[in-house]
C-alpha cells in the first residue's frame, strides 16, 4: 500500500541540514518572547517572597498595598479558590505560602496595579510577621533519625534500592582491587536568558487564557485547574516565546499567580521575573554528595560495586523522584557489573527546590562513576580506555536494575572511535588569553586529558504512560498541498518546529507546512524534557501525516476507481490511472485531518530490590576532554573537546551539531565555574554577575563524530541528541584537570 512505503528523501525532509525557523528572527531582535507579550489594557502582577529559607507566618496584611492608587488587587493563601497546592509528582507546594515558608524566595502574597513600578511598590507594603526558625539544610542531617520533619511524611522523599547478584559476591577478597571514594556537586542552575513570564486574561467561558513560557502546557493546564477551582476546560495555554528552558521550565512559576490576578480584577494581567527573581523562581540541578566502592579482579573487569547516593531535593518535590530513579538505574555507568548494591535518596531541606536540568540525575553519577573507572585504570596499570573498553557493556549485558542495555548498546563503539581522534595540535597555553595569558606563562601550564563516557534513559519512564498526540490537517492551495501541523509540543530552542515540518514535508508532498502555536486545544504532547519529544511528537507527527495520506489516496480511489497500489502523491497532485486529480479536487470542500497518538512500547515501575524494566531506550556519548591548568594560580582553559555520540539518525544534522556543541558548554560551566552559592539556605549569587558562566571566550574547539546507529524502535531510527552531550563532559573536564594536576 502507498501509505508504507519508505518516506520520501527530500532536500527540506528528514535528514536535511536544516536552520531553526526561529533562528533569524531571534538573532534579527524580531522574534516575540513570553515577557515581550502586550495588551493595551493589562495591569502588571508582581510576587512577595519570603526573606528566610524556614520560618513561621504569624499574620500577613495587605490594606497597605491596596491604599496605593492604581494597585487593583493584593492576594494571599486565604484567596486561591481551589487546592492550595500544586506540584509536578507531589502536591506538596503551596500556592501561596500560608502557616509557615521552607525556603528563601518562596511565594508569600501577589499583586496587580497599573503599571510595572506601581507593582513592585505594592509588593514591598505588604507588612508580613515571621517567626524566623533554624533552617535544615544538609540534606544528611535532614534524613537523620530525630530530624525535625519539614512536611508530614518526614524528609525522605523517595529512597530506591536496587540489589543485583548475590550477597556473597560484593565481599573484598584478596584477588579484589578495590577502589573508594565520596564525591561532591554543587547546585547548577538552567541559566536560560529569556526569565519566566506569562500573561493571563479572563475568558467569556468563565475560565482564563494564559500564554506562558513553559515546557509542558497539559501538565500546567491540569494543576492550575486544581488550584483555581475550575474545569480543565475552561483553563486555556498558549505557548508564549520561550529564552531557553533546560529543564527549568518544568515547574509552575507565574502560571497560577498570573491566573489568580487576571480572574479577580477582569483583566489581563502580566507577570515577568527579572533575573534575581529568577533564580529564586525556578528548580536547579541537585546537589549531590555521592560515595561509590569499586571492584575489579587483577584483569581490571568489574566484580561489583557499591553505591549511596544522596541528592539534596529542596523544600519541595518537583520532579525529583524521577531523577532518584535516573540515578539508581544509570549508577554504575554503561558498563557491566555482575553485582551491585546501589542506595539512592533524595532529601528535603529548607534550600531551594531542585529538580529537572538536562541529563538530571545521569549528570551527577556519571561524574562518580567516571573518576572511579580512573582510580581503578590508575591502581591497575591500564589507561583510562582500556579499563573503559574491558567493561563496555553490550546489548545482552544488565544495568543494575536487571533491565538488559537492548540494541543499540554503543559504549564500546564510541570509545574506539574517540579514541582514534588526534589530540590537538594548538601548543600548550595558546587557549590563554587576556588576564590570564598575562599571569601564567607557557612553562607554568600543565596539560590534562580525560575521558569520559555516560548514558541516560530516552523519555519517560517508571510505567509512566508516555505518549504525544498530533493533529495534521490538508488543505488544497494555490501552490500545492498545504500541511498544517498542531500539537502541544514545546519549541524552547531546540528546533522542535523545524523537526515537525521535516516530518511533515517527508511524508507528504507539501508545498508548504504550517506549525500551529502549541496550545491546549490539542491533544498532550508531553514535556520538552527528557531528549523525548522528536521521538514521541515526531512519532506522532508522521503517523497523523500517514493516516492523512491514507485519506487522499482512499478519496482518490473513490473518485478514480482504480487500487490504492495505482496512486501517486506528486507535487501538483494525486497521479491515477486516469490522470492527474487536482489537490482540491482529491481533498474535496473540507480539509482532511488526521489525529495520531503516538507511544513507545510500556515500561515498569521498580520492585522493592530495585528491579524492573522501567526505561524504553537509552542514549550514548563520550567525552574527551583536553585542557592547560595553571596549578599555581588554579586557571584552567579547556583547550579541545572531542566527542562521539550516537544520535541513531540525525533528523536534522544542524540541530544535531548545535545541542552537542549546547551541551558540552552547560558540562564544562559545571566542571569548572558554576555554582549556585547557598549559605543557611540563602541564595547569595542570584544574577549573572555572580553567577559564572562560561561565554564565547570559554567555548572550545569542539570535534564531533555523530554515529547513526538507527534505534529499531523509533521514528526514522532517530534518538534523543539534548542531554547525552551534558552526561560525561563534566567528568570528562574535571578529568583532565587530574591529570594535569595530580
Amino acid at each position: 500500500m502507498s501509505v508504507t512505503t519508505p518516506p520520501r528523501v527530500t532536500e527540506r525532509g528528514v535528514g536535511a541540514a536544516r536552520p531553526h525557523r526561529e533562528g533569524v528572527p531571534k538573532v534579527a531582535g524580531e522574534f516575540e518572547f513570553a515577557s515581550d507579550l502586550h495588551r493595551d489594557d493589562a495591569l502588571f502582577g508582581a510576587t512577595l517572597r519570603s526573606p528566610h529559607a524556614s520560618a513561621r507566618i504569624r499574620s500577613i496584611d495587605v490594606t497597605p498595598a491596596l491604599r496605593i492608587p492604581g494597585v487593583r488587587c493584593a492576594l494571599t493563601h486565604r484567596d486561591v479558590p481551589g487546592r492550595p497546592t500544586y506540584g509536578l509528582e507531589v502536591p506538596d507546594q503551596p500556592v501561596l505560602a500560608a502557616d509557615r515558608v521552607r525556603y528563601h524566595g518562596e511565594p508569600v502574597a501577589i499583586v496587580a496595579a497599573d503599571t510595572p513600578v506601581l507593582a513592585r511598590r505594592a509588593r514591598a507594603a505588604i507588612e508580613v510577621a515571621y517567626e524566623p526558625l533554624e533552617a535544615l539544610t544538609d540534606p544528611e542531617a535532614a534524613i537523620a533519625p530525630g530530624a525535625p520533619p519539614l512536611h508530614p511524611d518526614g524528609n525522605v522523599l523517595r529512597r530506591v534500592h536496587v540489589r543485583h547478584g548475590q550477597d556473597e559476591s560484593l565481599e573484598r577478597t584478596d584477588d579484589l582491587v578495590v577502589v573508594e571514594e565520596t564525591y561532591e556537586l554543587g547546585m547548577q542552575d538552567q541559566a536560560f536568558l529569556g526569565p519566566e513570564a506569562g500573561l493571563a486574561e479572563p475568558t467569556p467561558d468563565g475560565g482564563v487564557m494564559l500564554d506562558v513560557a513553559t515546557q509542558w502546557l497539559h501538565i500546567d493546564r491540569s494543576q492550575m485547574a486544581l488550584s483555581l477551582g475550575l474545569p480543565e476546560e475552561k483553563v486555556h495555554l498558549r505557548l508564549a516565546g520561550v529564552g531557553g528552558a533546560f529543564g527549568g521550565r518544568e515547574d509552575l512559576s507565574v502560571q497560577i499567580h498570573a491566573a489568580m490576578l487576571a480572574l479577580r480584577t477582569g483583566r489581563p494581567v502580566k507577570m515577568a521575573y527579572a533575573r534575581e527573581e529568577s533564580f529564586l523562581g525556578h528548580v536547579h540541578r541537585h546537589p549531590a554528595r555521592l560515595h561509590y566502592v569499586h571492584a575489579a579482579d587483577a584483569d581490571g573487569r568489574l566484580r561489583w560495586v557499591r553505591v549511596r547516593v544522596v541528592f539534596d531535593g529542596g523544600a519541595y518535590a518537583s520532579s525529583s523522584r524521577a531523577v532518584c530513579l535516573n540515578a539508581a538505574s544509570t549508577a554504575i555507568g554503561p558498563y557491566r557489573c555482575p553485582a551491585a548494591r546501589v542506595e539512592a535518596i533524595v532529601a528535603y531541606t529548607n534550600n531551594p527546590p531542585c529538580g529537572a536540568m538536562r541529563g538530571f540525575g545521569a549528570v551527577q553519577t556519571c561524574f562518580a562513576y567516571e573518576a572511579q573507572m580512573d582510580k581503578l585504570a590508575a591502581a591497575l596499570g591500564l589507561t583510562p580506555i582500556e579499563v573503559r573498553l574491558r567493561n563496555a557493556a553490550d546489548e545482552h549485558d544488565e544495568l543494575p536494575t536487571g533491565q538488559r542495555f537492548g540494541t543499540p548498546a554503543p559504549s564500546a563503539e564510541l570509545l574506539r572511535r574517540l579514541a582514534d581522534h588526534p589530540l590537538p595540535d594548538l601548543p600548550i597555553g595558546a587557549t590563554f588569553s587576556g588576564e590570564a595569558a598575562a599571569a601564567s606563562q607557557p612553562s607554568d601550564l600543565r596539560r590534562g586529558v580525560g575521558w569520559a563516557i555516560g548514558f541516560k534513559n530516552v523519555g519517560f519512564s517508571d510505567g509512566f504512560d508516555e505518549n504525544s498526540s498530533a493533529r495534521v490537517r490538508l488543505e488544497a492551495a494555490p501552490d500545492g498541498l498545504a500541511v498544517t501541523v498542531h500539537t502541544a509540543a514545546c519549541e524552547v530552542g531546540q528546533g522542535l518546529v523545524t523537526v515537525q515540518d521535516q516530518i511533515a514535508r517527508t511524508e507528504l508532498p507539501a508545498a508548504a507546512v504550517h506549525i500551529h502555536t502549541a496550545d491546549t486545544a490539542v491533544g498532550n504532547a508531553g514535556s520538552s524534557s527528557a531528549s523525548r519529544q522528536s521521538w514521541m511528537t515526531g512519532g506522532a507527527v508522521r503517523d497523523a501525516c500517514r493516516a492523512a495520506r491514507a485519506e487522499l489516496v482512499r478519496s482518490a480511489c473513490e473518485l478514480t476507481g482504480c487500487g490504492e497500489e495505482d496512486v501517486a502523491l506528486e507535487e501538483q497532485g494525486v497521479r491515477t490511472p486516469a490522470g492527474l486529480l487536482p489537490w482540491d479536487e482529491v481533498i474535496g470542500p473540507e480539509p482532511i485531518e488526521a489525529t495520531r497518538v503516538f507511544r513507545p512500547r510500556a515500561t515498569e515501575p521498580l520492585d522493592e530490590n530495585g528491579q524492573g524494566d522501567a526505561h524504553f531506550a537509552f542514549a550514548y556519548a563520550a567525552h574527551r576532554a583536553v585542557v592547560d591548568v595553571d596549578p599555581e594560580l588554579g586557571i584552567v582553559r579547556v583547550v579541545e573537546m572531542a566527542t562521539t555520540q550516537d544520535v541513531g539518525r540525525a533528523v536534522n544534522p544542524l540541530a544535531v551539531e548545535g545541542q552537542v556543541a549546547g551541551g558540552i558548554v552547560q558540562g564544562i560551566g559545571l566542571a569548572l565555574m558554576e555554582e549556585i552559592v547557598v549559605q543557611d539556605g540563602r541564595v547569595l549569587n542570584g544574577s549573572f554577575t555572580d553567577y559564572l558562566l562560561p561565554t564565547a571566550l570559554d567555548v572550545p574547539r569542539i570535534r564531533l563524530e555523530a554515529l547513526e546507529l538507527e534505534h529499531p524502535d523509533s521514528p526514522y531510527g532517530l534518538i534523543g541528541v539534548g542531554e547525552a552531550p551534558t552526561i560525561a563532559s563534566t567528568a570528562a573536564v574535571a578529568a583532565a584537570v587530574r591529570n594535569a594536576t595530580g
